[in-house]
């Protein structure tokens, strides 16, 4: 991932974070933005792998962590005009794993329903299109969003990384209450099956018992 360099160790993975522009497109190699920036903060990773962001979002990191800037790195694709998602509707089987992959909670629909994408919360991250067993996503030009000002970036608003953020940290919370709760409910039924193996011995040797004529 390049020559990556040891950050100031005073400057919080917070501060890197509100860098970039909550996509969570995973495309700087890092499951959702707020990892890519504690990877920054440590040191193991470099600026310039948010095609999102592109030159603002590099040019941001390296005042703040007094970095040179740098080209956005090839490998992590090509800075573009924003777009958004679009649910081919009529073609749409309702099988909800579009639902599953949008980090942002930008897509709603119920199990063998139409689904549709909410546009002001699509980041345009493109995670759904694989997703899709039917390929009846599209891309189409964003136009809904308005664009940034001086305190983030021509593409971005700043309310709007923010409502990205909470979205995702909200989902990763409502994934990990689910995975807990399935869990427990795993760990409930062994313990039934436990307890139902454990009576069907007890009632066996009773019958044996009663057989020897030893109640």
């Amino acid at each position: 991932m390049g020559n990556a360099q040891s950050s100031d160790p005073e400057i919080p993975v917070k501060a890197i974070d509100q860098c970039l522009p909550q996509t969570q497109c995973t495309r700087c190699g890092y499951p959702r933005c707020r990892d890519y920036a504690s990877a920054i903060a440590r040191g193991e990773t470099d600026i310039n792998r948010c095609p999102p962001g592109g030159d603002t979002t590099i040019s941001r990191l390296a005042t703040l962590l007094n970095r040179p800037v740098q080209p956005l790195d090839p490998e992590c694709g090509e800075h573009q005009p924003r777009v958004l998602a679009r649910i081919i509707e009529p073609q749409c089987i309702g099988c909800t794993l579009c639902i599953q992959a949008c980090p942002v909670d930008a897509i709603i629909g119920r199990s063998k329903r139409m689904h549709t994408v909410l546009d002001l919360l699509c980041t345009g991250c493109e995670l759904c299109l694989p997703a899709c067993p039917v390929d009846c996503i599209e891309l189409v030009p964003d136009k809904v969003h308005r664009g940034g000002n001086a305190d983030a970036w021509p593409e971005y608003e700043k309310a709007e990384t923010q409502i990205a953020r909470r979205n995702t940290i909200l989902r990763l919370r409502r994934l990990a209450r689910r995975k807990r709760e399935r869990a427990i409910a795993k760990r409930a039924k062994s313990m039934n099956q436990g307890e139902r193996i454990r009576a069907d011995i007890r009632a066996a040797v009773q019958r044996v018992k009663q057989k020897r004529g030893n109640p």
